[in-house]
């Protein structure tokens, strides 16, 4: 059996503390091994009792650091141990030490023993976030790369003022948190701008009926979160989704397109500034010949339904872009994936296509997980086994990272 993943979490004073608590649990029940280390004012917000259940692990805070030990220094253990380092809350106070490389607790000890990746989740007041020195501190610890960063969002804070200072979801954190523990903190994609469509598109008959397809558009926005992870800038033009999927966009750049037409459009106005397309997205093929202003009556829906194409998004984004830009396509299958994702890989003159079956349980349209095989035009082929679909955005990302795409 592999070792579990190591991560160390570090709890600072803020009310926000009882956001980790499902952080802590939720990785606990992943099979990760989580430890938690307290400030003082952090245990002022969650007892070491609460987060020492959770974690299914000795709580440890500053007490424990000055105790004295029969073996190593206690905050070169907990630096040696972590595979990855997570601080949230994030203070004003640590954010301050952390930027002059300060350290008088456990926590900051910690974090100058260790070398592994730092990811920080910020909550404050408002006008404490905003504060000239804090963002000059907030700056000055992002210009080192160990450094990893989840900005606070915005929203009614604890103390009724409406601005940004809460930190972020514990979903978010755990994304990231799993990003960071496929990577080691490595921004490979940095510098370089993609261009990423998903969801599926709507072709309307009248206002209440579509022509549609279920994709979700979950694995587009695991394809931006993985990129956005590793250093990239995204632009993601998705369809019409849950607003549950769109609360997980987060800071991303999202564009929303209903039809293929719009879709179609969205993806040409970006298209000048990427690196590398995506199209994730399953786009309808054909539409209604005509549509109805009105909704139309059962009796009046027609025995036969004429139909018109839509745009061929990938073909046409294919012909426009300039050499440099790559095109990366998907093909959802039934049966034997591969003939079909290589004919299109060829007639759409793509530089790699994800083949991925949506005819096996636990892969496909709208799930959490799922498989595929990437094939490139230059005869490269990679197969990823059932996994996350977060992780499958990963190894996507690697595939492509090897071979100098």
């Amino acid at each position: 059996m592999k070792s579990p993943r190591r991560v160390l979490l570090g709890i600072s004073g803020g009310i926000a503390a009882y956001k980790v608590c499902s952080v802590i649990s939720s990785l606990a029940k992943a099979g990760v091994a989580v430890k938690v280390a307290l400030t003082q004012q952090g245990q002022a917000f969650i007892p070491p009792l609460t987060v020492a259940t959770l974690s299914r692990h000795p709580a440890y805070n500053d007490e424990s650091f000055w105790q004295a030990t029969q073996g190593r220094p206690l905050h070169i253990e907990l630096g040696e141990w972590a595979e990855l380092l997570v601080i949230a809350p994030l203070s004003a106070n640590t954010l301050g030490k952390l930027a002059y490389g300060l350290a008088d607790n456990l926590l900051t000890n910690t974090v100058l023993a260790s070398t592994c990746p730092v990811l920080l989740a910020p909550a404050m007041n408002t006008d404490m976030w905003q504060q000239r020195a804090v963002q000059r501190n907030w700056h000055q610890v992002l210009e080192d790369s160990r450094y990893h960063s989840i900005d606070p969002g915005s929203g009614v804070l604890a103390c009724d003022r409406i601005g940004t200072g809460r930190m972020a979801e514990p979903d978010d954190i755990l994304t990231y948190i799993h990003s960071l523990l496929h990577t080691q903190g490595r921004r490979d994609l940095d510098r370089k701008h993609l261009l990423i469509s998903t969801g599926s598109t709507r072709e309307f008959l009248d206002p209440v009926r579509f022509i549609g397809n279920p994709a979700s558009g979950k694995m587009g926005i695991a394809l931006a979160q993985a990129a956005i992870h590793r250093g990239a800038t995204v632009t993601l033009v998705h369809g019409p989704m849950e607003d549950a999927l769109k609360a997980r966009l987060g800071s991303i750049q999202a564009i929303g397109a209903t039809t293929a037409e719009e879709m179609h459009q969205a993806m040409l106005s970006h298209l000048p500034q990427a690196d590398w397309i995506v199209m994730a997205a399953a786009v309808a093929d054909v539409k209604p010949a005509t549509q109805a202003p009105t909704k139309l009556a059962k009796a009046d829906l027609p025995a036969s339904l004429p139909l018109a194409p839509v745009p061929d998004i990938v073909a046409d984004l294919s012909q426009k872009r300039r050499p440099h830009q790559r095109l990366i396509g998907f093909a959802a299958q039934t049966g034997d994936i591969l003939p079909p994702a290589l004919d299109k890989l060829r007639r759409k003159g793509l530089d790699a296509i994800v083949a991925n079956p949506i005819d096996v349980a636990g892969s496909g349209f709208g799930g959490n997980s799922n498989q595929a095989v990437l094939l490139t035009k230059a005869g490269d082929r990679f197969t990823i086994p059932p996994c996350t679909k977060l992780e499958m955005a990963h190894q996507i990302w690697d595939a492509l990272v090897s071979i100098g795409f």
